[in-house]
């Protein structure tokens, strides 16, 4: 015996709460602080792993807001 396909049978049940979406670190804006940090790094020839590590950033981030504001970054020893 097969089942026909039904739509009020896998139809959404309503007063069902959904779950809240979770907070993610992606597109986190940057402080002044962090630009501040960045520099700072910039002038201490940090690597560009570590600076990420340290302001929980990708590494790809930190590269390229170190390009938009136009300090040189991953620097190579």
């Amino acid at each position: 015996m097969v089942e026909e396909y039904s739509p009020s049978r896998f139809s959404i049940v309503k007063g069902v709460q959904k779950m809240p979406k979770m907070m993610t670190a992606h597109r986190s804006p940057w402080t002044k602080a962090d630009l501040r940090d960045l520099k700072a790094h910039s002038k201490a020839r940090t690597p560009v792993s570590k600076i990420a590590k340290a302001m929980k950033r990708t590494e790809g981030a930190v590269r390229q807001k170190a390009k938009t504001i136009g300090i040189d970054i991953g620097h190579r020893r």
